[in-house]
């Protein structure tokens, strides 16, 4: 097992309390309560979950989201135990396959880690959330997201990871007035070599401050 090197930012606050409610999780702040970053960022792929959803019906939709939901918080954990040098044995033997699968890019291409699971918010932006982690990944410090799939997918495809990461990089400068702008994505795809997926945050502000205009037409919040 690699050790890692841990450098940790003081973010100046704790973790962040949040709280589900009927549209969506609801982040309190130092600065007041906003909503989550993913929570406003669904609208992205609302159309097409629900083109799914009526496609396979909503007993199956269920399952299967389920499932997914649940191996993804799994293998999140894992991988959190792992960089954080936390014996990882207990897992059940498929999510340590997946640690297993992403382990080499794990090893070979992060360095210093500034944080796992950072609790993250703006005002600028007016929201909130969790981020991955952020770390040197190729020797640049980014924002990283863990993601597990069934299938392998394209990076045209995954605009919603990338505007969600580029929320974090903006959250996390804000906070700590350290500038992030790489962006990397580490896949664990069933039954295929995992996937990195690199962006640079510029690319997706303008996608992602016009789908915050977007969800705040709505009206969801106060």
């Amino acid at each position: 097992m690699r050790e890692f090197i841990h450098e940790q930012i003081d973010l100046g606050y704790g973790d962040l309390v949040a709280e589900s409610t009927e549209v969506g999780r609801l982040y309190t702040t130092p600065d007041g309560a906003f909503p989550s970053v993913t929570t406003v960022l669904s609208i992205l792929t609302e159309e097409a979950i629900q083109a799914w959803r009526n496609r396979v019906g909503e007993e199956e939709a269920n399952k299967v989201s389920g499932r997914a939901s649940s191996r993804g918080t799994k293998v999140h954990s894992i991988i959190e135990d792992y960089l954080n040098g936390k014996d990882t044995t207990e897992y059940l033997p498929h999510i340590r396959q997946s640690l297993a699968n992403v382990q080499p890019i794990l090893d070979s291409r992060i360095g210093r880690i500034f944080g796992i699971e950072v609790p993250l918010y703006s005002k600028h932006l007016q929201l909130a959330g969790r981020c991955d982690a952020v770390a040197e990944f190729d020797g640049v410090v980014s924002i990283l997201d863990w993601k597990t799939s069934r299938y392998p997918k394209k990076k045209d495809k995954i605009s919603n990871y990338f505007c969600q990461m580029a929320a974090y990089a903006i959250m996390f400068e804000e906070r700590t007035g350290m500038p992030v702008t790489n962006l990397a994505v580490v896949m664990d795809v069933d039954g295929h070599e995992p996937l990195v997926f690199k962006e640079h945050r510029d690319n997706w502000t303008k996608m992602l401050h016009e789908t915050i205009e977007k969800y705040n037409r709505r009206k969801f919040w106060p």
